[in-house]
């Protein structure tokens, strides 16, 4: 597949299990004994964040990320989500804990938001699964401020088992999660996770002029400044 341009496109078919209905809540509610790590990721990318900073997590599933950060105070949170279930979960728990963010609905590769719009973009877990992952890293680049900072956390192809297994104990989600968990991860998501080769390739034609990839517990932390 070709743009405009007549660069290749590098573009894949979902063949997960999509993230509605049950499946969306099952997930919501499995994640929120992770409250921990969200909170502990919010203080981190707080960190040299500006008062009123405009701020943007694409794919939030329930938002946990999102409400963190709000609660430390002084940003204008916003996220995007393929996943209706998603959205109205995310605006259900942010009404809970009484904070403002706008979660609405759209998609990675065309954000519905003006150019140079946000200060700081965050994606976590989520990357492996947009169906055009040059066009999502395009249009980060594209809302994001001149000098602003995009993050990417994701699971990376080479993870071990042993890595797998000792993550997912960590989560504390019990054993029948754990175990489908576990399954999930070896049948689905490490054959849609990339290599750190295919994200420089990715990066190379996203128009971001620095970035680092760095590892995190079985995946990746890539920084992109623009």
């Amino acid at each position: 597949m070709e743009n405009k341009g007549g660069r290749r496109m590098e573009t894949k078919a979902y063949k997960g299990i999509g993230m509605e209905g049950a499946l969306a809540r099952w997930y919501a509610r499995v994640t929120h004994n992770d409250k921990p790590e969200f909170q502990a990721l919010a203080r981190r990318m707080a960190e040299g964040l500006a008062h009123g900073a405009s701020v943007l997590e694409v794919a939030p599933g329930p938002g946990y990320f999102a409400i963190e950060l709000a609660k430390q105070g002084g940003y204008r949170i916003t996220g995007l989500d393929i996943s209706a279930t998603f959205v109205e979960v995310a605006r259900q728990n942010a009404q809970q804990e009484g904070v403002d963010i706008d979660f609405r609905r759209g998609n990675a590769s065309s954000m519905p938001f003006a150019d140079c719009s946000f200060d700081l973009i965050l994606c976590r877990a989520a990357f492996k699964n947009f169906t055009d992952p040059v066009g999502a890293l395009r249009e980060m680049y594209r809302v994001l401020k001149r000098g602003g900072k995009a993050v990417i956390l994701d699971l990376r192809k080479d993870a071990s088992r042993r890595e797998i297994d000792a993550h997912v104990d960590h989560m504390h989600v019990g054993k029948l999660n754990a175990a489908f968990i576990k399954v999930t991860f070896r049948l689905m998501l490490l054959k849609r996770a990339y290599t750190r080769e295919d994200f420089e390739r990715f990066i190379g034609t996203s128009g971001f002029p620095k970035f680092e990839i760095g590892d995190a517990p079985v995946g990746f932390e890539i920084t992109l400044i623009k």
